[in-house]
């Protein structure tokens, strides 16, 4: 990543970010009304009414309709949305309207209108897999002085799902150079990274990081955490991370179940996977939907019957469906105990 390798890290000065980019887009123009639409605006436009517009307007390169609409459906209360730039695909074709496009989110209405769509387009490159591009965003915005660190979490994820750990840190040094710091939200991405590649020193390394710098573990740091533990066979280590976070109030993610669960089939520990699940159970209806049918078809491709059935038994005691082949399973088997 070219953009990435010249950041000096050293560097204290917000001007130097400027040589790592390509070119500065500034304008105060304003957007008009562009003339009549095929049809006429409904009295009452949707989110998803303007997002078919602006793809419309995008696709035939016409920029300066797409600068009206996207001033004009903030007024409207419409917000953008992941959909408002999916003109954009990683096609030479469609990357061609890319400045212009820049270009044009440049002059929108200033505040939460130019911030949007910025923040939109950004999500939208790091999709498609445009990192370097999104990156000449980022500096637009500087220039504009609009960065927070909501603008980079599509960045550093984008970077860490790839494992580009390298690369995502490099990113989180770009962000302290323009004057951003790092949230939880950011290092979050890296430390989940780590976890799942069980790089549980790294992960470590990381989490000192975050409470030097006075950022509190959120729920999604504590997933994290918990699956380190559990891709390692560290279970108890997990149940223990799980049990300080009910204590302290804090919500637990779906998935954070499910790593425990993983983690207990991991160490062939069926029986407590199956208790962990019934002891967990009757407080959110769609958790148990979610753990009880993980844990049932983990267990039926394991070959685990004797266990899945009491699972799947509990399920029906507890009034949760499950799809046709664990129902098939189950009316089977409930035959032969017959």
């Amino acid at each position: 990543m070219s953009i990435l390798r010249k950041l000096n890290t050293k560097s204290p000065n917000p001007q130097f970010i400027s040589s790592l980019f390509f070119t500065r887009f500034s304008s105060s123009a304003q957007y008009v009304d562009p003339g009549p639409f095929e049809d006429p605006f409904p009295d009452e436009p949707t989110s998803s009414y303007y997002d078919h517009q602006v793809y419309k307007a995008g696709r035939n390169g016409d920029m300066a309709t797409v600068g009206y609409l996207l001033n004009k459906r903030i007024k409207d209360g419409c917000f953008n949305t992941t959909k408002t730039f999916s003109f954009i695909t990683n096609t030479d074709s469609s990357l061609s309207i890319l400045d212009p496009l820049i270009q044009t989110l440049s002059r929108l209405d200033k505040g939460i209108t130019r911030k949007q769509a910025f923040d939109l387009l950004i999500a939208r490159l790091c999709k498609i897999e445009r990192i370097e591009d999104s990156l000449r965003v980022v500096q637009t915005m500087m220039e504009k002085r609009e960065l927070n660190a909501a603008t980079f979490h599509p960045i550093v994820n984008a970077l860490a799902k790839k494992k580009k750990m390298e690369e995502a840190w490099r990113v989180v040094d770009i962000m302290r150079v323009a004057g951003v710091k790092p949230d939880v939200t950011a290092y979050n991405y890296l430390l989940t990274a780590y976890c799942s590649e069980s790089k549980l020193r790294e992960a470590s390394a990381l989490v000192k990081k975050i409470e030097e710098e006075g950022l509190g573990a959120d729920l999604r740091t504590y997933d994290a955490l918990i699956l380190g533990a559990c891709r390692v066979g560290k279970v108890e280590g997990g149940l223990m991370l799980l049990r300080s976070m009910m204590d302290a109030g804090i919500s637990v993610m779906y998935s954070t179940h499910t790593h425990l669960i993983n983690g207990m089939l991991g160490i062939r520990y069926y029986d407590g996977a199956v208790r962990f699940v019934k002891a967990c159970g009757g407080r959110d209806a769609m958790l148990d939907q979610e753990s009880f049918g993980v844990l049932a078809n983990k267990l039926v491709r394991l070959g685990r019957e004797v266990e899945a059935m009491v699972v799947l038994s509990e399920m029906k005691k507890r009034g949760l469906s499950f799809g046709k082949k664990l129902n098939d399973f189950y009316e089977t088997h409930l035959k032969n105990i017959s």
